[in-house]
């Protein structure tokens, strides 16, 4: 199986400053690699010598962001080149060329990955650097490489420092087809998963070196394991790896951190990542010595004591031996700590969870009885170790940002099932938030407020009333007091109330009275931050067009939020005007909800306090038609009182006055007509205006504006048509609805009691008790007379009061 093949340069083109090729030796997060001269000639070289004569499998380069070479050749061979030798070109074979990218999609900040799959067998390797790629930030021409990582198998051979023929080289590849496995692929047959995920370049790069040699340990002993069919033993130190892999990434990117801080001279921030760094580094340890991952006999803290010895008496002698060095680091054992205490340090910063400690009395013998550093025969509660569970790979996906500015832990926080610890994160990100100094890049600012507005936007939809109070108070100080204090501009307030609007908005429907104020009380408060109201968001997206079928709560919600707003912002150059406002206000008017409804017209009236009749083309026309709708007559009824002028007194006048003139027209048609006629002294006038002649009531009062009010009003035999609204007799409604009003149409005869009911509802009312057969209106008396008796009687009876 290839691994990875240790590697020594000796000679190179040249480089500029401290970025000698000599770095190419060593894998790590803070490693700079190597970097040409300023205007250097071209081609460069760079020349390795592998510990070893190895058939090479892949190589992997990892380019720098900017200085980025055209393409990189390779040549591989036996012998060592001399520059003096006229026969140099034939001591390396060329292996041919990559190109790489020149990296203007990603902005010049991404490193590109290269690898290259060989086949071929030597002990040296030459790198050709040809012309650089040509950008703004590359203004010396200069090529650089970050790091390199050759994997290959070693192969037997007696001389590995005199050439070998064409002939030769075949041969080799023959036989040892026919015995080694390790060089049965050829280009097209060779298997690249075979190489193990830790010789690859991209482990060592985001590992911190010394737990990157804890891994390859634990790793080569679990396989161990596997080849003695031990595998409950190999499943407990594949979990221990997986834990220390994230150890390692993050004490990795502490480091990284800390060497950034240096270069910007930031010294007080370069001492809190080195404290953050032993911290976190001294509570792994301990975890290590209380498992005795690491050692099978003895004490991490023995071994290195010995190894430390070691080194001090062979530190002479390493410097003049042979310079064929590997590229892994030197392993460092953990050092022996006193103990901390976890609980006070913060989520970001605890260790990962560890197993039950071992009882005192059980021997440790061997690596193999030991426990992995996650309990995986035992679960248990998250809460009852104090750690909240660990994010599962959907979290770990869409939270990407989250956990790069604030780590694994206070995440996993957030998204916890138990909502103390989602509390806790919330807070937690607060108070970070509130420290960050002044002078930190804005890059990284903007990052900060982007992972918090998504942990915020989270935190919203909580049923947990403090839990959603938190993410209120983190939105408040982001919006209020981080991004002004920061100067992080318009484009973090517009990405902040756009991420949180739909959650926000969706929480003043809650059932739950105390939570839908919180969140109308913020939005209110937010709509009237300086750097939010100038850019009028909450406005603009609280008066989109309501649906009539949107939840009431939430509709009751808007329109309580717009009436307030309103008289708080007004309608200018604040977001809202004439037109969204009363478009979205038509649709409150339409909504299934009298509530509603009713909250609408009193929104309608404070536009009208505002803008005047010019409200009244967003509404329905004022007619009749408009009117026999409640709502609308009132609204418009309201409205004119409003101005302060007499439409309402003008348009009663107008119906007295139709009504006046359908009662002449029915007093010419009735008996009473006649019965006047035939009397022809002056007194019987007078007994005219004091007598009805349709209910034949007397009364004094009865004049001639006096008779007009109590046919209007009083008279039983008279009934106004609530469909045209003209007074007919009762006894003859049920005609004048079949054939003479306007909406006969809508009217049909019941077969069974020959009453006039709308088509819709003939069914049920015929199978209604509502459907008398015997009387006009349904009396429990019947009586046998004529339809005036009858009539009065139901009056009597009450019975007739149904419009």
């Amino acid at each position: 199986m290839p691994h990875k093949i240790g590697f020594t340069v000796i000679s190179w083109s040249g480089h500029e400053g401290n970025y000698s090729a000599k770095k190419l030796m060593v894998h790590a997060p803070t490693v700079s690699g190597w970097r040409s001269t300023r205007f250097c000639p071209f081609p460069q070289e760079i020349i390795l010598q592998l510990v070893e004569r190895c058939c090479i499998r892949k190589l992997q380069l990892l380019a720098h962001q900017y200085l980025i070479p055209s393409k990189i050749e390779f040549h591989i061979g036996d012998r060592l080149p001399e520059s003096s030798s006229p026969q140099q070109t034939h001591n390396l074979h060329r292996l041919g060329y990559v190109s790489l990218s020149d990296n203007e999609k990603t902005g010049f900040r991404a490193r590109e990955l290269k690898s290259v799959h060989v086949d071929a067998v030597g002990s040296y390797l030459k790198l050709t650097f040809h012309r650089n790629h040509v950008n703004q930030y590359n203004s010396y021409n200069q090529v650089a490489l970050v790091a390199l990582n050759i994997l290959g198998d070693p192969v037997d051979g007696n001389e590995i420092g005199t050439a070998l023929s064409k002939d030769q080289l075949i041969d080799q590849y023959l036989n040892n087809s026919l015995y080694s496995s390790a060089l049965d692929g050829t280009y097209t047959g060779y298997k690249c998963d075979s190489i193990s995920p830790l010789d690859d370049l991209a482990f060592d790069m985001y590992q911190d070196p010394e737990v990157a040699h804890i891994i390859r340990l634990l790793d080569q002993k679990k396989q161990d394991m596997v080849r003695e069919e031990r595998f409950e033993l190999a499943k407990k130190l594949k979990q221990a790896i997986a834990d220390l892999q994230k150890v390692g990434e993050r004490l990795g990117r502490y480091d990284v951190e800390k060497h950034s801080a240096i270069e910007r001279e930031d010294y007080d921030t370069a001492k809190q990542k080195k404290e953050q760094l032993e911290a976190y580094r001294l509570t792994v340890y301990q975890q290590l010595e209380l498992h005795d991952l690491l050692d099978i006999t003895d004490s991490p803290r023995k071994r290195r004591q010995r190894q430390h010895v070691k080194e001090t008496d062979e530190q002479d002698t390493s410097e003049a031996a042979s310079p064929k060095h590997t590229v892994a680091p030197t392993p460092l054992t953990p050092p022996h700590f006193p103990k901390i205490d976890i609980s006070s340090l913060p989520y970001d910063e605890r260790p990962l969870p560890a197993l039950r400690k071992r009882s005192s009395d059980q021997p440790v013998s061997e690596l193999d009885e030991m426990p992995p550093l996650t309990d995986t025969a035992t679960p248990c509660s998250p809460g009852a170790a104090g750690q909240p569970e660990p994010l599962t790979e959907k979290a770990q996906r869409e939270a990407s940002l989250p956990i790069d500015i604030c780590g694994d832990s206070l995440v996993a926080g957030a998204y916890s099932k138990t909502w103390s610890y989602r509390e806790d994160a919330l807070l937690t990100v607060y108070k970070k938030l509130l420290e960050v100094p002044s002078g930190t890049p804005k890059a990284e600012l903007r990052s900060m407020t982007r992972a918090a507005v998504f942990l915020c936007k989270k935190a919203l939809t909580d049923k947990v009333s403090s839990v959603f109070l938190a993410s209120l108070n983190l939105l408040r100080m982001i919006l209020s007091e981080f991004i002004p204090n920061h100067q992080l501009g318009k484009s973090e307030i517009s990405h902040c109330v756009e991420q949180t609007w739909n959650n926000l908005l969706s929480r003043t429907g809650e059932s739950t009275l105390r939570l839908r104020t919180l969140a109308i009380t913020f939005i209110q408060e937010m709509a009237l931050f300086k750097e939010v109201r100038a850019l009028q968001m909450v406005p603009v997206e609280l008066v989109r067009p309501m649906q009539s079928s949107a939840p009431t709560r939430l509709a009751l919600s808007r329109l309580e939020l717009l009436e307030k707003l309103l008289e708080q912002l007004g309608t200018k150059d604040s977001g809202f005007t004439l037109d969204n406002v009363m478009r979205f206000l038509a649709g409150g008017l339409e909504h299934s909800a009298a509530s509603v409804r009713e909250l609408s017209v009193r929104v309608v009236q404070a536009m009208y306090h505002l803008h005047g009749k010019a409200v009244l083309n967003y509404l329905p026309p004022d007619d009749t038609s408009t009117r026999k709708n409640v709502l609308y007559k009132n609204l418009f009824d309201s409205l004119a009182k409003l101005d302060g002028n007499t439409i309402n007194t003008q348009k009663e006048k107008e119906e007295i006055r139709s009504l006046q003139e359908q009662l002449a027209v029915l007093k010419e048609i009735s008996v009473g007509v006649k019965k006047v006629n035939q009397i022809k002294s002056d007194d019987a006038g007078a007994v005219l205006y004091s007598l009805c002649i349709f209910c034949g009531e007397r009364d004094e009062s009865f004049t001639e504006d006096g008779l007009d009010l109590h046919y209007w009003k009083h008279c039983p035999m008279l009934q106004r048509c609530l469909q045209c609204r003209q007074v007919v007799e009762i006894a003859s409604l049920t005609e004048h609805l079949l054939t003479e009003c306007e909406r006969r149409a809508d009217f049909t005869q019941c077969p069974l009691c020959s009453e006039a009911l709308t088509r819709d509802k003939l069914t049920e009312h015929a199978q209604s008790a509502a459907c008398n057969r015997e009387s006009l209106c349904g009396c429990s008396v019947f009586v046998s007379c004529s339809s005036r008796k009858h009539t009065q009687c139901c009056y009597k009876c009450d019975t007739r009061v149904q419009n």
